[in-house]
């Protein structure tokens, strides 16, 4: 018990959060599922990744799989009664099972393939996925770590929050996060930066800094916001991509055309402000025709009644483009 204390109370002094995109402290989180009184409870490495130009799992697999292992291991030894799901969406899934299943032969482990879209990689979606149902989002609360998988307290992180853990433990975490780098660009990878470092920063670092008039999308290929290259100087946020476009060459209607696109395929159809709300934005965008009145209004309806994030992601892109863009 003391030594699982004792990993919780190094998460937690390392002040590391969710690599996910969400970005809640872990060690609470840990905290809260270690909590639970239950005979059974489960943890789920998420690597769903089924965001435009968001590739750092990708990454994480190819050069680093042996610490994020062993950040699952750590969890599944802090965590008492636990069982553990590697949740790899279907290109991970075919590439690395072999090479995983090998790593985690003598763990509680099942390496399960995500065959849903983008929405499965929702933490409440992932457990309906993993449960054998279509990828609805659960109301919360209660959140996954008082009722999860099969209504037991389940612990959901990102791939990159494991590899920290795992960091962490062997005190070699700095306070570092991976960024995506993609577009227009010189050279298109993944780095290893501080987390607070600025978009101009690693754009510089990177030797991707453009000299031609640009603009980037920050924080995923789709519900990433649009940034001016006077607005660099900011961290990164959500799913730690940055996306330069040349501003000379894009055109910014089938730029929205392809994230309307994006969206209308991964919409569940559950909710009716998501489902007609991309509907009405991509009728827009064909006829190349916005009604900024209404779409002000729709971006509002979006915000306030969509039953979860993703249509409230929607209205990022759309508005950030419009407003800076257009």
């Amino acid at each position: 018990m003391a030594k699982n204390l004792d990993v919780i109370a190094k998460i937690k002094e390392s002040e590391l959060t969710g690599r996910g995109g969400a970005g809640f402290p872990t060690g609470i989180k840990w905290e809260m599922v270690k909590s639970q009184k239950a005979s059974k409870k489960y943890i789920i490495c998420n690597s769903s990744e089924g965001e435009p130009a968001v590739f750092k799992d990708l990454y994480l697999w190819d050069n680093h799989v042996e610490e994020v292992v062993e950040g699952i291991k750590i969890a599944l030894e802090t965590i008492d009664h636990s069982t553990a799901y590697i949740y790899l969406n279907h290109v991970y899934y075919e590439k690395f099972k072999s090479k995983l299943e090998k790593l985690c032969k003598d763990l509680p482990v099942v390496i399960f393939e995500k065959k849903w879209g983008y929405l499965g990689g929702e933490e409440t979606a992932a457990c309906e996925v993993i449960e054998g149902r279509r990828p609805i989002v659960r109301k919360k609360p209660p959140f996954p770590g008082e009722k999860g998988l099969w209504g037991l307290p389940t612990l959901i992180n990102n791939v990159e929050t494991f590899y920290h853990v795992a960091k962490i433990m062997k005190g070699e975490y700095k306070n570092t996060k991976f960024f995506c780098v993609s577009g227009a660009v010189k050279k298109e990878g993944v780095w290893e930066f501080p987390a607070e470092i600025s978009v101009k920063d690693v754009l510089e670092k990177t030797g991707n800094l453009p000299s031609f008039e640009f603009f980037v999308q920050v924080g995923g290929g789709a519900t990433g916001e649009i940034l001016l290259s006077s607005e660099l100087d900011q961290p990164i946020r959500g799913a730690s991509s940055i996306i330069v476009f040349d501003k000379v060459k894009t055109d910014p209607y089938e730029l929205m055309q392809k994230w309307a696109q994006f969206f209308l395929e991964e919409n569940c159809d559950k909710c009716v402000p998501c489902r007609e709300g991309v509907y009405r934005i991509s009728e827009m965008v064909k006829e190349r025709k916005l009604d900024l009145e209404f779409l002000d209004d729709l971006f509002f309806t979006l915000d306030n009644a969509s039953f979860c994030s993703m249509g409230r992601s929607v209205v990022i892109p759309f508005r950030s483009l419009i407003n800076k863009i257009l």
